[in-house]
């Protein structure tokens, strides 16, 4: 199938000045809008956990959404991020579908290098074929349409789930709406060491931006430069645990929110707390396993010392918040 192309979609779907939900063609949304979520795998009366990861990038996301994905309660799609409310809020279809289209192109790519009867042939003709099927949910805008994806094929499978980090940067209203799409509904938001996750970010960027004549190392201390100087704020907001949790606190009862440390995720404590939280039967995760490590550049003493004085805030927010601070968190916060 050639790659999906994209009109001028008629309307967007959004949050009404009265607050109400409308979809793409400014109708407000039904009860019957939202029933792939609440019915059964039979249309009867079983429901689906609803939930979004939303945070913070960096953080583990990558890591949660495989274990999610491979738990046999769950059903989540081979696309982790949607981009859904984010696209949605922002009025940026053009630049969110490119993203997809880039995607798919690259799969199809990817697909012909892989030999007939290899199982990751079996996994990208997946992939493909989610992209497929969410880019006009996308175009649309169309929340009903949007939950549908999520749950076609779920079958018996109690929890359905869209990991995209970016949620985290949406209004308390947006939120807040989310929240009451399904009778259960739950949020994640994991943090992790203010200056590690900046760090880890500053190098994702830096390996994407990498050009012949400057070395990584070079892209790194310009991006980073950058971020503390405020020209790159779309790398110290993805890290702002102080608004996120603002925002999250204004929108959510505390019972839906899920607070981790990444430096904790890793544990079978962790993983059980988590599956608790979210009505799943505790199963045996990969902890040896990292998804998206990154490049490895070094940070020099003096690019650590300027974060932390940077990010102190960050630091003493969640002190307050979470009571205490893990050990490596404690070890940049006292380097202040």
């Amino acid at each position: 199938m050639p790659p999906v192309r994209f009109h001028e979609p008629v309307g967007r779907g959004g949050i009404h000045p009265s607050g109400r939900r409308e979809d793409g063609k400014g109708r407000e949304l039904r009860v019957s809008d939202r029933a792939a979520i609440n019915a059964g795998p039979d249309g009867g009366a079983g429901q689906a956990t609803l939930l979004f990861g939303v945070g913070a990038t960096k953080a583990g996301t990558s890591w949660l959404y495989r274990f999610l994905a491979s738990h046999p309660e769950c059903h989540l799609r081979t696309i982790k991020e949607l981009h859904f409310y984010d696209t949605l809020d922002r009025d940026n279809l053009d630049f969110q579908s490119k993203q997809f289209l880039t995607k798919h192109a690259a799969l199809l790519a990817r697909r012909e290098q892989v030999p007939a009867g290899d199982p990751r042939r079996r996994y990208l003709r997946r992939q493909i074929a989610d992209l497929e099927a969410y880019l006009p949910v996308l175009e649309a805008g169309d929340e009903g349409g949007y939950l549908s994806y999520l749950s076609d094929g779920r079958g018996q499978k109690g929890l359905v789930a869209d990991v995209t980090p970016a949620y985290s940067l949406l209004s308390p209203e947006r939120l807040k709406s989310m929240a009451s799409l399904a009778p259960v509904t739950r949020f994640v938001y994991l943090m992790r060491d203010p200056v590690s996750r900046l760090w880890s970010h500053v190098r994702m960027m830096a390996n994407r931006a990498a050009k012949a004549g400057k070395t990584l190392a070079d892209h790194a201390a310009r991006i980073f430069d950058n971020a503390l100087s405020g020209k790159a704020l779309h790398v110290t907001d993805r890290g702002d645990y102080v608004g996120a949790l603002d925002r999250l606190d204004a929108a959510l009862d505390p019972k839906a929110l899920f607070l981790g440390f990444y430096e904790e995720l890793f544990s079978e404590q962790a993983i059980a707390r988590l599956c608790a939280f979210l009505g799943l039967a505790p199963v045996e995760a990969r902890f040896d396993k990292r998804v998206h490590e990154g490049v490895k550049i070094e940070m020099t003493a003096d690019q650590r010392a300027r974060a932390a004085a940077y990010l102190r805030p960050q630091y003493d927010y969640v002190l307050a918040r979470m009571g205490r601070l893990p050990a490596k968190w404690e070890a940049n916060y006292a380097g202040v």
